[in-house]
């Protein structure tokens, strides 16, 4: 077949001033309607461009979309529907005349065909770009799977050699008094300081650094050049655990850097923190400076967690709760063939501080074959979502149609505030709401904001009321502010408390985690409203909070606190005046031979002391627990100072 001769047009994201991006968004415009038959762009130069261009509803168009479950709601998705379908005369037209054109503008074009390309589908993907199948589910067009991605060698398996470690801790009381908080509230906070405790992260962060330098970087994976990426929960943690690494590379004097990618700027421990002021040199060049051999470990929170391809990365260290989509897309980083370098499965490593096997195998397994989804979207939930959202109290309908007269006409800023101020005044000021009333409101704006923008372009009937009340809730919602933890008051919470005792336990060793093959049946989004519940502002002493904090996060040891801590030091004082531990343990440069010889002893130490405490060594005859306790006697030895009631574990993985 013969093809005319085109013009290739390759906008990009523009990292420069905004002068340079509204260039590229003239020369979308220009591309588009002189038509080009070949145009690559990103999907949000569209909003910039769709009032000004050509009726182009005569003209056919085939878009192709890639990374399609991320990209196609919302506005810019909207926006690209109305270029390649505009009617060009928009003068004149009432309020419903526009509202009728903004719901078309959110079809789908008649004139063009969508490839849409992803790994991972989500519900909305598949409705909107599946094929409906005859008992209403939807199905892709086509299927290129994991599976057989893996299989092929296209890519490689990263959950082949998987690694989770497990945190102990207890946290103690700091003050004489016996103050109340909520509980429910009170442990999550206590969970974040654990977190965020620099004994937490430095236990974790040896952990991956004398696993990489043992594991990865002497042993000369990928020829030498492989490289780590580690995961944390967010910027502040993400900057906590560059310090460690750095501090303990420095420490053992290995001979490659440590960066760190984050977004913007962050204040921790009163010090500003960005990525070129703690990299050295530029942000826009982290990408590059990260391939040099110099350059081997990557912290990161949410940036180059998806679209960063770099071959050399063979193992990740995670630290943050993953899962769905989140969790294939954070792996796949690991997944990048590179044959030049003789990469394998075998040679990718996760270890994991936070997810359990289960979780990733549950994460991975929607998306290793085929996924269907079983039926459309309920829209019902709209008009329930409507009612309710009206029966609170915060806005009318006389303020909806009000708003969109005037925001739909191109009124300013000035014209549109109070309206808006209103309704934020009453949500603020003049309803008595109930027990996380504010938060449950907020909720369910932004659910129907949601759940509308998605199915808007494939609903079959027109729903201009819903339209309405969808523009005026995206600009009243960010005015909605929730109170912090609900209203109740825990600031000094974390005066109270301090981290007493920690330590990591590895649970599972270069598992290779199987998925399954069988096809993926996701349910419809669920036709019900989200809901905030409720605060439940019961006072608990703070005994009884780490009591019960401690139960959970300390459990596997029948014994209280001090009774743990008396043990773990009499054992590990039995242990070092054993003759054999210091002959055949310290200074032996085996480290195999050592951990196993370490182990006997503590057996035989066990053995003597059964007599003097019978429940201690039957509680030591469970495989677990003994594998936890010489954990914490090993820890105890290597800390020295006998007062410390901080433990880690600071053995190779």
């Amino acid at each position: 077949m013969a093809w005319k001769k085109s013009q290739t047009y390759s906008s990009g994201r523009s990292t420069s001033r905004n002068s340079m991006f509204s260039n590229f968004c003239h020369v979308l415009k220009e591309a588009i309607e002189n038509g080009n038959r070949i145009i690559s762009t990103t999907i949000q130069k569209f909003p910039y461009i769709v009032g000004g261009i050509a009726d182009m509803r005569q003209t056919n168009f085939a878009i192709i979309i890639d990374e399609a479950h991320s990209s196609q709601s919302g506005i810019a998705a909207d926006k690209m529907n109305a270029a390649v379908g505009r009617d060009a005369d928009q003068d004149g037209a009432d309020t419903d005349q526009l509202i009728q054109r903004l719901i078309e503008e959110r079809k789908m074009s008649e004139n063009a065909s969508y490839f849409a390309f992803t790994a991972t589908p989500k519900r909305e993907t598949l409705e909107r770009f599946g094929i409906e199948q005859r008992d209403g589910s939807f199905k892709p067009f086509h299927l290129y799977s994991m599976k057989q991605a893996i299989e092929e060698g296209f890519i490689h398996d990263v959950l082949t050699n998987y690694t989770t470690y497990h945190s102990f801790y207890e946290v103690i009381k700091r003050t004489e008094e016996n103050p109340e908080y909520n509980e429910a509230r009170a442990q999550k906070i206590l969970k974040k300081m654990v977190e965020r405790e620099p004994h937490t992260i430095a236990a974790k962060a040896e952990v991956m650094i004398s696993h990489f330098d043992a594991k990865v970087f002497r042993s000369r994976k990928l020829k030498g050049k492989a490289k780590a990426m580690v995961v944390t929960k967010d910027i502040e943690c993400a900057i906590r655990y560059y310090h460690a690494l750095r501090r303990f590379a420095e420490e053992k004097h290995l001979p490659y850097n440590i960066l760190i990618a984050l977004s913007g700027t962050k204040v921790v421990d009163g010090v500003e923190y960005t990525e070129a002021g703690l990299n050295g040199f530029p942000d826009t060049k982290t990408k590059e400076e990260f391939d040099k051999d110099e350059n081997r470990i990557l912290v990161v929170a949410n940036k180059y967690l998806t679209g960063f391809d770099q071959e050399k990365l063979c193992t990740m260290y995670i630290d943050k709760p993953l899962g769905g989509v989140l969790a294939v897309q954070t792996l796949s980083r690991l997944n990048r063939t590179a044959p030049d370098l003789g990469k394998r499965d075998e040679d990718i490593f996760v270890l994991d501080f936070f997810n359990t096997v289960n979780d990733m195998k549950t994460a991975f397994d929607d998306f290793y074959t085929s996924t269907t989804l079983e039926q459309a979207t309920d829209p019902n939930v709209l008009s329930e979502l409507r009612r309710t959202l009206l029966h609170f109290g915060v806005y009318t309908e006389e303020e909806v149609e009000e708003f969109n007269d005037l925001y739909l006409h191109g009124a300013d800023q000035d014209q549109l505030a109070p309206i808006l101020d209103r309704a934020q005044h009453r949500y603020d000021e003049e309803i008595e709401w109930p027990e996380n009333g504010k938060a449950d409101f907020k909720m369910k704006c932004k659910q129907f904001v949601k759940i509308y923008s998605r199915i808007a372009a494939l609903m079959a009937f027109d729903a201009p009321s819903w339209e309405k009340l969808y523009w005026f809730l995206r600009l009243l919602i960010p005015q909605l502010k929730v109170p912090e933890n609900g209203g109740i008051d825990v600031s000094d919470l974390l005066d109270n408390a301090n981290l007493n005792t920690y330590c990591l336990s590895r649970t599972a060793l270069n598992q290779h985690i199987e998925l399954n093959a069988d096809e993926t049946i996701l349910d419809p989004l669920a036709p019900t409203m989200v809901n905030a519940g409720t605060t439940d502002d019961e006072r608990t002493e703070i005994d009884i909070i780490l009591q019960h904090f401690n139960e959970q996060h300390m459990n596997g040891w029948d014994a209280t606190p001090e009774e743990q801590r008396a043990k773990v030091v009499r054992i590990a004082e039995l242990v070092t005046q054993t003759p054999q531990f210091q002959s055949q343990v310290v200074g032996n440069p085996d480290t195999d031979a050592a951990t196993r010889r370490f182990e006997q002893i503590v057996d035989e130490v066990m053995a003597r002391q059964r007599s003097r405490d019978l429940s201690l060594y039957r509680e030591y005859r469970d495989s677990g627990f003994r594998r936890d306790f010489i954990n914490l006697i090993r820890t105890a030895i290597e800390n020295g100072d006998r007062s410390s009631n901080v433990l880690y574990r600071r053995s190779n993985p």
